[in-house]
Parts: structure tokens; sequence; C-alpha cells
């Protein structure tokens, strides 16, 4: 299947070629460009009159394309860097995820914000950031995150076609270059997909174990690109240290359905959560919390996985600090599984 760009890449093509409505509005998306990471390569050729290049704005970006959901296109707004994504705030939360219920709107607002975000590049405090988590908890706005177990390309088309609300869609920069549908080493796993039961049609919760692997020891969650960091975690745990573990991996991250989580962590009662984005206040501790309020559902133990509370270094060698490892995953299995 190529890449998750080729994925995501294919995807647009497919969703312009079938949806006139579609339009796309950035920065530098125009051919031969094609945008920052090559997502959107292709399309100004093909497509002049329906890709259109912006100024630097990001509020000003969104703010259009929500005018253009209301007028009955179907934009996709693609944000350069996440981290420019606070400069949409006020757009993405006191408009966009708002508009259907302040004017009782008879149809659908189908915006969609595409934006990268995560570091390991060596871009600095300002261009490797993992912010999705500040914008978590706006009722109205959906979020997803690809990784490598689904279809990223899908799970984008989806989000143009099948959804009535808008979309904020995380890309990790790292998954940009990686398979589809995953590594080499996939067939070490038994993998199966629950479907999400609320917003996005097609947003599959993955769950993932050694294949012939004895009952798992413990539960470990994630999204995006540290579902891939947690892959390699849960099979170095089995292989290395006899430490069982079931992978539950998230697609759609707001809003949620914690069920296959509880139902995996009542087994276990050992929780791991990994996310690149902040500790404090993070997507991790959340679950954590909707967890404890499951009737019946008690933990035992539980690790949260995640970046250090500060801004992220160029420096490569101390971002490699900053940022959530396989190495951090094991430790935290071995912790709690181990009570080392």
């Amino acid at each position: 299947m190529g890449t998750v760009l080729d994925s995501l890449n294919t995807a647009l093509h497919r969703a312009f070629a079938e949806d006139e409505r579609l339009v796309l509005l950035g920065e530098d998306i125009l051919d031969p460009y094609g945008g920052a990471f090559k997502v959107s390569r292709g399309l100004s050729d093909k497509y002049p009159q329906r890709v259109i290049t912006t100024p630097i704005s990001e509020a000003g970006i969104v703010g259009v394309g929500a005018g253009l959901a209301l007028r009955g296109f179907h934009p996709i707004v693609e944000i350069m860097f996440g981290d420019f994504l606070p400069l949409a705030a006020d757009q993405l939360i006191n408009h966009v995820a708002k508009f259907r219920w302040m004017y009782n709107l008879p149809g659908r607002l189908p915006l969609v914000i595409r934006t990268p975000m995560g570091g390991r590049r060596g871009y600095g405090p300002t261009h490797s950031q993992t912010l999705e988590k500040i914008f978590m908890g706006v009722p109205g706005l959906d979020i997803l995150a690809p990784h490598t177990l689904l279809d990223p390309g899908m799970l984008l088309i989806s989000a143009t076609r099948d959804h009535d609300d808008p979309v904020l869609f995380i890309e990790n920069k790292l998954l940009y270059n990686l398979p589809v549908p995953g590594t080499n080493d996939l067939a070490e796993f038994d993998i199966r997909e629950i479907p999400h039961p609320v917003a996005v049609q097609y947003s599959p919760t993955v769950i993932v174990r050694v294949k012939g692997a004895p009952a798992p020891q413990l539960t470990v969650t994630s999204y995006g690109y540290m579902a891939d960091l947690s892959r390699q975690a849960v099979l170095q745990l089995a292989y290395e240290y006899e430490i069982f573990a079931e992978l539950v991996i998230f697609s759609q991250l707001a809003p949620f359905c914690i069920s296959p989580l509880a139902d995996a962590a009542s087994q276990t009662k050992k929780l791991v959560t990994v996310e690149e984005g902040t500790l404090n206040l993070g997507w991790g501790a959340e679950m954590v919390a909707r967890l404890a309020e499951q009737p019946g559902l008690s933990l035992e133990a539980v690790m949260r996985v995640a970046a250090q509370d500060t801004p992220v270094p160029a420096s490569g060698p101390l971002e490699n600090e900053t940022l959530p490892a396989v190495k951090q995953i094991i430790e935290a299995g071995q912790k709690i599984v181990q009570n080392r």
C-alpha cells in the first residue's frame, strides 16, 4: 500500500475526483512544492480552481474554510505545522465547533483541518510540539489521528465524506514515511478492529496482541506514531522479558468510546498510557480518569509515558531525551508488572 504519506495523498486525489465540492486551502500547497510535507502534491495541477494558496494567517485560513463550509463546499484546510493551530484557536473553539448549535444549522459543517504534529526532526521548540490535547475537550470538534495499523487514507476520506462536524486531523510527522499497514514484523501480531460507535464512520479502535502469547498481564494504550513505538515495546516485552501486553490504539481521540480500553484493562488491572504530548494534564490522564469512573473496574497500577514538561529542544540528543521512546514504554511495563 506504500507509505502513510502515499495513502493520504491518494485519498485526497480520490476524494477530489469523487466530490466537486471539495476545496483545499493552505500555505505553499501549489505544485511543484505540494505542501511542506507533500501530502497535497499533484492536487493543484489536477484541480487548479479548487486548490487555493493562502497568506500566512492560520486564523484567516480556518475562517475562510468555515465560510466555505457554511456555503455548501467541503473544504480541507492544511495548517503547515500543528504548532500554529493556536493562532486559529478562536476560529476553532468559538466559531467552527459551535456554528451548528448556535445557529441550528439544518445541514453539515464539513470542514477538515489537517496538520502535522510531533518532534524528532530537529525543528526546535516551536515546530516540534504535540498540541492536540489543547483541543480535545472542545465540544463539537472531532479529532482523528491516523496510524500504520489502519488505512490512513480511508480515515481521511471518512472525515471528508461521512461526517457532519468539523474535524481536526492530526498527522505525526514521523508517520509519513512509514509503510502501511505496518512494518515487516506485523506477522508477529494478532490484530483486530473494533468499530467506533461515535461520530466518524471509519475510525476503528485497533487491538493488538503478540501472536500465540498467553493472556495479557498488561494493557497499553496509545495513538498516532506512539502506537508504532508501543507495538515495538509490546513485542520486546514479550520476547525479552516474558511480559505479555495487549495494545489498544485509538484513531478517534474526541469524542471517543472508552469501552475497548475498559474491556482490556478490566482483565489486566494494569495500564500504561503512551502519548507524545507533555505529561501534565495529558491524554493519558484522561484515559485513567475515565477508567476510574467505570463501575466495577479497579486498576491496580498505572504508568503514564509522555514527553517531559519542557519545550522541545532543537538539539537532537536533547530532543530524544525529552520525547517518549520504546525504552520508556518497556520500563513502565516492567515496573508495574514486576512491582519494581
